[in-house]
Protein backbone atom coordinates (compact mmCIF):
# COMPACT_ATOMS: atom_id res chain seq x y z
CA UNK A 1 0.00 0.00 0.00
CA UNK A 2 1.56 3.49 -1.12
CA UNK A 3 0.67 5.13 2.51
CA UNK A 4 2.56 2.60 4.11
CA UNK A 5 5.56 4.12 3.35
CA UNK A 6 4.43 7.24 4.80
CA UNK A 7 3.06 6.13 8.29
CA UNK A 8 5.91 8.50 9.88
CA UNK A 9 3.24 11.14 8.63
CA UNK A 10 -0.41 9.74 9.35
CA UNK A 11 -2.80 10.64 11.90
CA UNK A 12 -5.30 8.59 13.63
CA UNK A 13 -9.15 10.15 14.40
CA UNK A 14 -9.75 9.63 18.00
CA UNK A 15 -13.34 10.91 17.67
CA UNK A 16 -15.28 13.18 15.25
CA UNK A 17 -18.77 15.77 16.13
CA UNK A 18 -20.43 16.85 13.24
CA UNK A 19 -20.86 21.16 14.76
CA UNK A 20 -23.25 21.97 11.54
CA UNK A 21 -25.20 20.24 9.07
CA UNK A 22 -26.00 21.99 5.91
CA UNK A 23 -27.40 21.73 2.44
CA UNK A 24 -24.46 21.91 0.69
CA UNK A 25 -21.27 20.47 3.24
CA UNK A 26 -20.89 19.66 6.51
CA UNK A 27 -18.80 20.96 9.52
CA UNK A 28 -16.74 18.07 11.62
CA UNK A 29 -14.19 18.72 14.35
CA UNK A 30 -12.24 15.90 14.82
CA UNK A 31 -9.74 14.71 17.61
CA UNK A 32 -6.90 13.60 16.46
CA UNK A 33 -3.47 11.89 17.58
CA UNK A 34 -0.07 12.93 15.61
CA UNK A 35 2.10 10.82 14.43
CA UNK A 36 4.16 11.72 17.15
CA UNK A 37 1.77 10.25 20.02
CA UNK A 38 0.02 14.31 20.51
CA UNK A 39 -3.68 14.95 20.25
CA UNK A 40 -4.83 17.53 18.30
CA UNK A 41 -7.83 18.71 16.76
CA UNK A 42 -8.70 18.81 12.82
CA UNK A 43 -11.72 21.59 11.78
CA UNK A 44 -12.89 19.69 8.47
CA UNK A 45 -15.73 20.75 5.75
CA UNK A 46 -17.19 17.64 4.56
CA UNK A 47 -18.30 18.22 0.95
CA UNK A 48 -19.96 15.52 -1.28
CA UNK A 49 -17.54 16.98 -4.52
CA UNK A 50 -18.57 18.04 -7.81
CA UNK A 51 -17.75 18.40 -11.34
CA UNK A 52 -16.83 20.49 -13.80
CA UNK A 53 -16.23 20.37 -17.63
CA UNK A 54 -15.06 22.20 -20.75
CA UNK A 55 -16.67 22.37 -23.85
CA UNK A 56 -14.54 22.99 -26.70
CA UNK A 57 -16.77 23.81 -30.51
CA UNK A 58 -15.01 22.10 -33.69
CA UNK A 59 -13.64 25.78 -34.35
CA UNK A 60 -11.55 25.91 -31.04
CA UNK A 61 -14.48 27.85 -28.76
CA UNK A 62 -14.68 27.23 -25.42
CA UNK A 63 -18.00 28.25 -23.37
CA UNK A 64 -17.38 29.72 -20.08
CA UNK A 65 -20.14 30.70 -17.87
CA UNK A 66 -20.05 34.16 -15.83
CA UNK A 67 -22.40 33.72 -12.07
CA UNK A 68 -22.30 35.82 -9.10
CA UNK A 69 -20.17 34.24 -6.46
CA UNK A 70 -21.57 35.64 -3.20
CA UNK A 71 -18.36 34.33 -1.05
CA UNK A 72 -16.33 37.08 -3.27
CA UNK A 73 -19.18 39.38 -3.68
CA UNK A 74 -17.91 39.57 -7.47
CA UNK A 75 -18.81 37.84 -11.08
CA UNK A 76 -16.50 34.90 -11.77
CA UNK A 77 -15.91 33.55 -15.63
CA UNK A 78 -15.78 29.73 -14.80
CA UNK A 79 -15.99 26.30 -16.40
CA UNK A 80 -19.52 25.08 -16.30
CA UNK A 81 -19.60 23.08 -13.10
CA UNK A 82 -22.25 21.68 -10.33
CA UNK A 83 -22.22 19.24 -6.78
CA UNK A 84 -23.06 15.85 -6.78
CA UNK A 85 -25.20 14.01 -5.80
CA UNK A 86 -25.05 11.41 -3.13
CA UNK A 87 -24.15 7.93 -4.93
CA UNK A 88 -23.41 9.80 -8.21
CA UNK A 89 -20.64 9.57 -10.64
CA UNK A 90 -19.09 12.70 -11.61
CA UNK A 91 -18.86 12.18 -15.13
CA UNK A 92 -22.94 12.02 -15.19
CA UNK A 93 -23.02 15.49 -13.17
CA UNK A 94 -20.66 17.03 -15.92
CA UNK A 95 -22.47 15.84 -18.73
CA UNK A 96 -25.95 17.29 -16.79
CA UNK A 97 -24.00 20.66 -16.07
CA UNK A 98 -22.62 21.17 -19.12
CA UNK A 99 -26.71 20.37 -20.65
CA UNK A 100 -27.88 22.58 -18.05
CA UNK A 101 -25.40 25.90 -18.31
CA UNK A 102 -24.18 26.01 -21.92
CA UNK A 103 -26.98 24.20 -23.55
CA UNK A 104 -24.73 22.02 -25.45
CA UNK A 105 -24.48 17.77 -25.24
CA UNK A 106 -21.27 16.15 -26.14
CA UNK A 107 -20.63 13.56 -28.65
CA UNK A 108 -17.46 12.82 -26.95
CA UNK A 109 -16.48 13.26 -22.83
CA UNK A 110 -13.01 12.61 -22.01
CA UNK A 111 -11.42 12.01 -18.45
CA UNK A 112 -9.11 14.89 -17.62
CA UNK A 113 -9.02 13.82 -14.08
CA UNK A 114 -9.53 15.32 -10.70
CA UNK A 115 -8.26 18.14 -8.00
CA UNK A 116 -8.32 18.40 -4.57
CA UNK A 117 -9.69 22.17 -3.55
CA UNK A 118 -8.15 22.52 -0.18
CA UNK A 119 -7.59 19.49 1.55
CA UNK A 120 -6.12 21.26 5.07
CA UNK A 121 -9.53 21.66 5.44
CA UNK A 122 -11.97 20.54 2.86
CA UNK A 123 -12.75 17.04 1.40
CA UNK A 124 -14.34 18.59 -1.79
CA UNK A 125 -12.92 16.47 -4.68
CA UNK A 126 -13.76 17.45 -8.57
CA UNK A 127 -13.95 15.54 -10.92
CA UNK A 128 -12.91 17.38 -14.48
CA UNK A 129 -13.61 16.84 -17.89
CA UNK A 130 -13.10 17.64 -21.60
CA UNK A 131 -16.61 17.89 -23.79
CA UNK A 132 -16.02 17.71 -27.30
CA UNK A 133 -18.44 17.36 -30.85
CA UNK A 134 -20.56 19.56 -29.25
CA UNK A 135 -24.64 19.92 -30.10
CA UNK A 136 -26.65 22.89 -29.17
CA UNK A 137 -30.10 21.64 -27.30
CA UNK A 138 -31.68 24.75 -25.19
CA UNK A 139 -30.21 25.88 -21.64
CA UNK A 140 -31.57 24.22 -18.94
CA UNK A 141 -30.87 26.38 -15.97
CA UNK A 142 -31.66 25.35 -12.22
CA UNK A 143 -34.55 27.40 -10.53
CA UNK A 144 -32.52 30.73 -8.92
CA UNK A 145 -29.37 30.16 -11.03
CA UNK A 146 -28.48 33.07 -13.05
CA UNK A 147 -25.63 33.05 -15.30
CA UNK A 148 -24.01 34.08 -18.85
CA UNK A 149 -22.27 31.84 -21.18
CA UNK A 150 -19.32 33.50 -23.24
CA UNK A 151 -18.07 31.63 -25.86
CA UNK A 152 -13.96 32.41 -26.34
CA UNK A 153 -11.06 31.14 -28.27
CA UNK A 154 -9.52 28.54 -26.75
CA UNK A 155 -6.04 29.71 -26.70
CA UNK A 156 -7.35 33.10 -25.92
CA UNK A 157 -8.67 31.42 -22.79
CA UNK A 158 -5.34 29.69 -22.09
CA UNK A 159 -3.80 33.11 -22.35
CA UNK A 160 -6.35 34.38 -19.92
CA UNK A 161 -5.61 31.83 -17.31
CA UNK A 162 -2.14 32.28 -17.28
CA UNK A 163 -2.68 36.38 -17.23
CA UNK A 164 -4.99 35.50 -13.92
CA UNK A 165 -8.07 37.00 -15.57
CA UNK A 166 -9.50 33.54 -14.88
CA UNK A 167 -8.78 33.03 -10.40
CA UNK A 168 -11.36 29.98 -9.78
CA UNK A 169 -9.10 27.13 -9.63
CA UNK A 170 -11.21 23.94 -10.90
CA UNK A 171 -11.58 26.13 -14.09
CA UNK A 172 -7.56 27.09 -14.32
CA UNK A 173 -6.92 23.50 -13.82
CA UNK A 174 -9.35 21.56 -16.04
CA UNK A 175 -7.99 24.54 -19.15
CA UNK A 176 -4.66 23.81 -18.79
CA UNK A 177 -5.69 19.98 -18.74
CA UNK A 178 -7.53 20.35 -21.65
CA UNK A 179 -4.71 22.68 -23.06
CA UNK A 180 -2.04 19.46 -22.60
CA UNK A 181 -4.64 16.95 -24.06
CA UNK A 182 -5.12 18.99 -27.12
CA UNK A 183 -2.08 19.32 -27.61
CA UNK A 184 -1.12 22.53 -26.90
CA UNK A 185 2.61 22.16 -25.32
CA UNK A 186 1.67 22.25 -21.86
Amino acid sequence: MEQDKYKDLIETTVDSTTVFKGRVFDCIVKNVTLADGRAAKREIVKHNGGACILPIDSEGNAYMVRQFRSPFEKVLLEVPAGKIEIGEDPKVCAIRELREETGFVAGRVDDLGYMVCSPGYCSEKIGMYLALDLTFKGLDLDDGEFLNVEKIPFKELIKMTMNNEIVDAKSCICILKAAGRLGYGL
